[in-house]
C-alpha cells in the first residue's frame, strides 16, 4: 500500500463527463443525471483500502444529510480488480448495500474517469458548484486510522453548506490522505508517476537522515 495525497486539481476546472455504471442498480450516471442539483459531489473510493473503511460510515451520513438539500452524490471505484479482487463491482455492491448508500456507487472499469478528473487516493472528493465548477478538493476531515480524532467530516461538510448558500470557499483546503488507486499495469496516469517518484525521494531521504539525525521528516 502506498499513501499518497490528492493532486488538488485547479479550483475552477470544470467536471469531466462520465458514464458509468451503479454496482447496484446497474443503471448509468453521468453529469446529466445531476442536472437539477444545485451541487455535485464525485468522491472516489473503494472498499478494502483502510483509509475509506475508517471513514465510510461518514460518507453514508453525509449522503443521508444531503440528499434533500440540492447536492448529487456519486462515489467511483477505479481499482485494478485483476490484482485487487475485494474492489470488484459484487463486493462494492455488497459494501453500498451493508452502509445503506443513498447514492450510486459507480465502477470506472477503464480508469478513464479516475484519470479525467485526476484522482490520485481513496479517498478522494471533487466538490462542484451548480455550473459544474471545482470549488473544493480537499480532505473529509482531519481524522486518519490512528490519531484519535474523530470522523466528523468537518471539512467537506463545511465546503457543501457554504457552496449551498452560495458563499465563497477558502483557497486554503488541505489534500486528502488514502492508499493511492491501484491502477491497472502500464495505465498509470503521468501525474501518479510523479507523485511515486517525489514518494521514493521522501523516503530514501528519510532513510538517510533518521540514523544520523535521529528525526524523521515530515511527508511533504
Amino acid at each position: 500500500m502506498a499513501l499518497i495525497t490528492s493532486t488538488m486539481l485547479g479550483l475552477g476546472t470544470p467536471a469531466p463527463d462520465f458514464q458509468l455504471p451503479d454496482v447496484v442498480s446497474g443503471q448509468t450516471f453521468s453529469l446529466a443525471s445531476f442536472s437539477s442539483q444545485k451541487a455535485l459531489l464525485v468522491m472516489f473510493i473503494c472498499r478494502h483500502c483502510p483509509f475509506v473503511q475508517h471513514v465510510k460510515k461518514e460518507l453514508a451520513r453525509i449522503g443521508k444529510d444531503y440528499e434533500r438539500k440540492g447536492v448529487g452524490i456519486v462515489a467511483i471505484s477505479a481499482n485494478d480488480t485483476v490484482h485487487h479482487p475485494e474492489d470488484n463491482p459484487e463486493f462494492l455492491k455488497e459494501m453500498a448495500l451493508e452502509l445503506g448508500l443513498t447514492f450510486p456507487l459507480c465502477y470506472d472499469e477503464n480508469q478513464e474517469t479516475a484519470k479525467a478528473y485526476t484522482a490520485a487516493c481513496t479517498p478522494d472528493f471533487f466538490l462542484f458548484d451548480s455550473n459544474w465548477k471545482l470549488v473544493y478538493r480537499g480532505q473529509l476531515d482531519g481524522s486518519r486510522p490512528g490519531n484519535n480524532l474523530p470522523v466528523d467530516g468537518r471539512d467537506l461538510r463545511a465546503a457543501l453548506d457554504a457552496v449551498l448558500a452560495d458563499q465563497q470557499l477558502s483557497y486554503q483546503q488541505q489534500p486528502s490522505l488514502g492508499c493511492n488507486i491501484k491502477w491497472k499495469p502500464g495505465n498509470e496516469p503521468k501525474y501518479y508517476t510523479a507523485a511515486a517518484k517525489r514518494q521514493g525521494i521522501f523516503h530514501w531521504l528519510a532513510a538517510q537522515l533518521k540514523p544520523r539525525f535521529n528525526w524523521l521528516p515530515r511527508r511533504p
